[in-house]
Formats: C-alpha cells, sequence, structure tokens
C-alpha cells in the first residue's frame, strides 16, 4: 500500500543545514525542498543546532539582518519542526561524530535522522559515506 492508497502513512524527513540554506537562497534543490515541505503527507524535522549552522553561515556571509530574516523564515514555518537537542541526542551526534567524516554540525542531522528512521535531506557529499555504509538514507537535492 502506498501513501496514496492510504493518507495516514506519514513520511518523516530531516533537513539538514544544506537544505535549509538552498531554500533560503533559492539555491540549486531548493524545489524539491519545497516539495518536501509543501506535502502534506510529510513530517519535516531539523535540529536546532542545524539552524543555529544556517544562522552563522549567514551571519558571516550576509550580515545579521540576512540571519535574522532566515531565522525567522525557519521558525515561522508551520510544517517544520526544529528540534531540541536533548543531552541524549548530543550524546548520539558526538557518537557519529568521532566515527568520522561529519561535521559535528551534521552529525546532529545523522543522529535525528538514525533516532526517526528518516532520510536527511541534503545535497552535502559529506553523508555520502554514511549513505553508502547503509548508516542512513540519503534524499540527495541537487543531483540529476
Amino acid at each position: 500500500m502506498n501513501r496514496k492508497d492510504n493518507p495516514i502513512v506519514t513520511d518523516i524527513y530531516i533537513f539538514d543545514a544544506y537544505a535549509l540554506l538552498a531554500l533560503l537562497s533559492d539555491e540549486a534543490g531548493a524545489h524539491h525542498v519545497a516539495a518536501i515541505l509543501a506535502d502534506l503527507n510529510n513530517e519535516v524535522r531539523v535540529s536546532a543546532i542545524n539552524v543555529g549552522e544556517v544562522y552563522y553561515i549567514l551571519l558571516r556571509r550576509r550580515g545579521p539582518e540576512a540571519a535574522q530574516r532566515a531565522e525567522e523564515t525557519i521558525f515561522e514555518q508551520p510544517r517544520l519542526d526544529v528540534i531540541a537537542p536533548t543531552w541524549e541526542r548530543v550524546r548520539a551526534a558526538a557518537e557519529i561524530k568521532a566515527a568520522g567524516g561529519l561535521s559535528f554540525a551534521d552529525a546532529f542531522a545523522a543522529a535525528l535522522a538514525r533516532e526517526l528512521s528518516a532520510p536527511v535531506v541534503t545535497g552535502d557529499p559529506e553523508f555520502e559515506a554514511m549513505e553508502r555504509r547503509g548508516t542512513i538514507r540519503v534524499v540527495w537535492i541537487n543531483r540529476g
């Protein structure tokens, strides 16, 4: 049975900073991110750590006004749940980081994906190794 046959079935997706930045800046893959967010059958989550990553990237690149606008846009999205970093989530991210290959912020997206058995929506090649090992699933937003 697929989602169209049973509208109760919900897909959960985890956005990382890459996906949020693509959406906010209308970069490659933005349409894919927007489509996932717009689908009423989807639940979309993002770690607060990844929101912080978006904030500091925009603060450095474009200044405080752009960072503030992005923060407001993210928190105003009714279908995007920002997930707080509990100690258990911090520990899970630290264990992923210790295994190597991901930044600490990306490790939070990966840990949340594992916790919720959901794919990470990204274009960040750092996630390729984890996907190859079968540790997480990835929805690639900027690939043909």
